[in-house]
């Protein structure tokens, strides 16, 4: 586990008040779900700009049903609050049938937001009934701390998916009291690590995913990694400098995406009166050259670090790393592509679809985000996304070559 702490920006969002009993710890997940929806209105719950972005109010609906498709569906005598909820919500799980394809999460007018509300607090009830039983099984209670670390995934993803929302209103409406970035207190040092035979991946107690086990030893030659995250005064060298019309500095695939879509600047980024501004949950406001650059691509991260002569970390450097640096502002980009540890197996049924599906095809990205619910991510845990996405808190960190 890590020993430096993630950064206390983080401290801007809620915790859960410390060790819980199981009722207590998803009671108090599910009311932070609901929380980090009240600044919304009504109106901004049902949106889906683009296929990635999904609804607020399919987030309220699809962690619900996850709670009622894999535990009480299987407690005697439960009865289904309505059975066209599995349809409407659930996500990817081949294995459970039909659902809503993933572009149309928007037309879902109905359900209405008082009917998912009430779907949740339905769920709640008979959850913690079954909790208070005495009948929950250990499956049982293993199944409610993944879903309760689903649900602090989902939280994440509300927290981007709503920013994306708001950030493309031309509005520019504000969400509320919500920090998104401090500078970090660094000369920008670079630190080497010692190199050699190195054991990376999940061990001990505590939840950990699937795709965190099977530690095992690896080898790493001499490297030294930033103390620090590259900060927006960094990117704007880089544009300054040409680097997104320099095919030199790209990948071909990153080139033709840079192309296609008229990159000029990382997402949220807006050229006013010669001034670069960005949106934040705050509202629109001027660049900050100091504080970490965020919601940049895979493409991106690699060609800044091309431009700079330097490289991007593997996620074993970073895991090995790790300690010796504050993170938890931004999820850090890394030249790993998302597969699986040696020995790694998917479980039997639908929850072996949660993982190891999606080993194809993404890069791994590591730390957490000022979007990640309080003690979610660990040193071993390991995001992945496409290397075209951007509207996660996503940054980078360099290496030298």
């Amino acid at each position: 586990m890590e020993t430096i702490a993630r950064n206390p920006v983080m401290a801007n969002l809620d915790n859960d008040g410390g060790h819980l009993d199981p009722a207590g710890r998803f009671t108090a997940v599910r009311n932070r779900t609901v929380a980090r929806c009240a600044p919304l209105r009504v109106e901004d719950h049902v949106v889906q700009p683009v296929i990635d972005v999904s609804p607020p109010k399919w987030h309220l609906g699809h962690t619900t049903w996850f709670f009622e498709q894999f535990i009480l569906r299987e407690v005697p005598g439960y009865e289904l609050f309505d059975p066209d909820m599995a349809y409407m919500f659930n996500s990817y799980y081949e294995t459970i049938g039909k659902r809503v394809l993933r572009a149309d999460r928007g037309n879902m007018t109905r359900p209405t937001l008082p009917e998912v509300h009430a779907y949740r607090s339905y769920v709640d009830e008979n959850i913690i009934a079954y909790l208070n039983s005495g009948n929950a099984s250990e499956e049982s209670l293993r199944i409610l701390e993944l879903g309760s670390n689903h649900e602090e995934q989902h939280q994440e993803l509300l927290t981007t998916d709503l920013k994306y929302i708001l950030g493309h209103n031309p509005l520019f409406p504000a969400y509320g009291a919500f920090t998104e970035s401090t500078a970090e207190r660094s000369n920008g040092k670079f630190i080497p690590i010692t190199g050699g035979v190195k054991k990376i991946g999940f061990e001990g107690d505590g939840f950990s995913f699937d795709n965190e086990h099977g530690r095992h030893a690896i080898h790493l030659e001499d490297f030294s990694i930033s103390d620090r995250l590259v900060t927006n005064g960094e990117l704007l060298e880089f544009i300054q400098a040409g680097g997104y019309t320099d095919f030199n500095h790209w990948h071909s695939e990153g080139w033709q995406w840079v192309q296609d879509n008229k990159v000029v600047a990382p997402m949220y980024w807006h050229l006013i009166d010669g001034i670069w501004h960005h949106y934040t949950l705050q509202g629109l406001q001027p660049v900050d050259p100091d504080l970490p650059l965020c919601h940049i691509s895979f493409f991106e991260a690699f060609a800044f670090a091309e431009w700079k002569g330097m490289r991007l970390p593997t996620e074993q450097e970073w895991e090995v790393a790790n300690e010796q640096f504050q993170w938890g502002q931004r999820w850090e980009w890394t030249h790993s592509a998302y597969l699986p540890y040696p020995g790694y197996t998917r479980v039997p049924g639908a929850l072996g679809e949660y993982n190891g599906k999606f080993m194809v095809n993404q890069m791994v990205l590591r730390g957490s985000s000022v979007a990640t619910a309080p003690g979610h991510s660990r040193s071993t845990y390991r995001n992945f996304f496409h290397p075209h996405l951007r509207w996660q808190y996503t940054g980078l960190r360099l290496i030298q070559k």
